[in-house]
């Protein structure tokens, strides 16, 4: 059965919060902003003086978000701030930590719900059960944003994303490019005379030699094939026997019938050739302790010759947080961390849906929200989106017709070296790998090589298989036992046992005791429906 928020609390409290990531939550204690001199919608007139509030908002940030800047600095809060008369409280945290989830329960138990916050999609579904979000049907619409719908999402989109048949969750605006790839040191592969890989044998073969052939010659056995990040609960996709099987994409449609990769019969293949690669010694053995971005400090650091990505500018020569450039500050060596993919004919993933979902507390006043719904609008127009993903106008970048044009020197002054913060205020609406295309704008920035641009063109050649839909959790089912369980059952086959010959017994187990059958089958019904085919579930062992 599904865990109540009030059972999730309970869980909640066993663990310390760890609140290091956390913005700061203290008011500005100047005098009330003066009234904003234009609306949400950009280009809209001035609007009446708005009495001044103070907004409590949670969000997820990316792994590599540190902090805001001092106040003095923060010209994205100054901004919002002063347009729409608030105080913003801004808490953010790691998404890939259980810290936020705590954090964010037990807000919600005690009473002190933020006005606007971000969770999981399961985590969401819960919410809308216990009734602790509003409905936001007055809220969130054509009317009250309409740069959200006119540029970003649609609202076949948004019905999609719907669960529990009430409108009480919406997507921030998300990218419908992806970057789904695998990198290898193409420097390493020059030096041993071998070719970037294009097959689940050829990446065997260059994971071997990465280990054993000394491809930096410093003269010691101290690297690996592969690095990948376990996060000390799974077997992650990092994993090239997920693709050899064609089982990447997590969720997909194959024939007349809906797939699960992770619970699926195909899974005993996929273990026990993850346990013979193991055996041979390849990969990073701090692979399963990895934390989510620990794997690519390894690759920097020299340890390891391939990783997996799914950032735009994840070997970009200059970009903040590239790995090509870690390796660069980190080793001093001037490494060419190339992409490439395996991905077989299911692809790498499915096509781009709604991701995150931002929500509103069942008790937030309703001034609170509408002031957080014209706030966020902002943040997805012209104006607010070129402010949180390339800075001031005339400072950090110059307009031209639909160019944007960035000056990298101003940028790295004011963004780049004071912890990348607009990473941070990207992501209460999206997030910072997001370009303005929709928009109708095209970004022009100097850090970018010809190298860069000829990544972006391979990594356009990704195939991806379409999923038409989110999927919405069964009422009554508990999907985060059923994950938690299925990850158990995989960890003991690497780590435990001889082969994945149980395997076929521990998905009878997934699919009655943890109810897997009807958590499928549920959502084969909803990815029939949305892509107009009936759709099966293989349940059998």
């Amino acid at each position: 059965m599904k865990k109540s928020l009030t059972q999730i609390i309970a869980l909640s409290m066993v663990s310390s919060l760890v609140l290091s990531a956390c913005g700061s939550k203290e008011d500005d204690k100047g005098s009330a902003s003066p009234s904003p001199s234009a609306s949400a919608s950009t280009g809209a007139s001035a609007t009446p003086a708005k009495e001044k509030l103070t907004l409590n908002w949670m969000i997820t940030v990316p792994t590599n978000a540190s902090k805001l800047p001092a106040a003095d600095k923060d010209f994205v809060k100054k901004a919002i701030e002063s347009k729409f008369n608030v105080t913003l409280n801004l808490e953010y945290m790691v998404w890939s930590t259980t810290d936020y989830q705590q954090k964010l329960n037990m807000k919600l138990a005690s009473g002190d719900t933020p006005d606007m916050f971000q969770a999981g999609g399961a985590e969401s579904n819960t919410y809308i059960l216990d009734k602790a979000v509003a409905d936001m049907t007055s809220y969130v619409n054509e009317k009250t944003m309409p740069n959200y719908f006119k540029y970003w999402v649609t609202q076949d989109e948004l019905k999609r994303y719907a669960v529990q048949n009430v409108f009480m969750r919406a997507p921030v605006i998300f990218n419908k490019n992806q970057y789904f790839s695998y990198y290898v040191r193409k420097d390493w592969l020059d030096k041993l005379g071998l070719k970037i890989p294009t097959s689940y044998d050829e990446m065997i073969e260059v994971m071997k030699a990465f280990t054993t052939k000394d491809p930096d010659g410093n003269g010691k056995n101290d690297t690996y094939g592969l690095t990948a990040a376990g996060n000390q609960s799974s077997i992650p996709i990092d994993f090239p026997e997920y693709y050899k099987h064609n089982r990447g994409p997590g969720l997909f449609v194959e024939g007349d019938y809906f797939v699960d990769s992770g619970s699926s019969r195909q899974m005993e293949a996929i273990l026990n050739d993850i346990k013979k690669t193991l055996a041979l010694g390849v990969v990073d053995p701090d692979w399963f302790l990895n934390k989510p971005g620990q794997q690519w400090d390894r690759a920097a650091q020299g340890k390891a010759g391939i990783f997996f990505h799914t950032n735009r500018t994840a070997a970009f020569d200059n970009a903040a947080n590239s790995v090509q450039k870690m390796t660069k500050d980190v080793t001093g060596i001037n490494a060419n961390w190339q992409p490439f993919h395996i991905e077989g004919s299911n692809g790498a993933s499915y096509a781009a849906l709604p991701g995150t979902p931002f929500m509103f507390g069942a008790k937030t006043p309703a001034n609170k929200i509408q002031r957080t719904v014209e706030i966020m609008d902002w943040l997805v127009s012209e104006e607010g989106f070129l402010l949180t993903h390339y800075g001031q106008a005339g400072v950090h970048y110059t307009k031209e017709g639909t160019n944007i044009k960035i000056d990298p020197a101003a940028f790295k002054r004011d963004i780049t070296d004071n912890g990348s913060f607009l990473d941070i205020y990207a992501g209460i609406a999206g997030n910072i790998n997001m370009g303005p295309e929709p928009l109708g704008l095209k970004v022009i920035d100097p850090n970018e090589t010809d190298r860069d641009r000829k990544i972006l063109d391979r990594l356009a050649q990704v195939k991806y298989t379409l999923l038409g839909t989110n999927v919405s959790p069964i009422p009554g089912l508990d999907l985060a036992a059923f994950r938690t369980q299925m990850r158990k059952y995989q960890t003991q086959i690497v780590f435990d046992e001889k082969d994945a010959s149980n395997w076929s017994k521990y998905r009878q187990d997934l699919m009655t005791k943890y109810q897997g059958k009807a958590l499928f089958e549920g959502y084969a019904e909803q990815v029939g429906k949305a892509i107009g085919k009936s759709l099966k579930f293989d349940s059998a062992p």
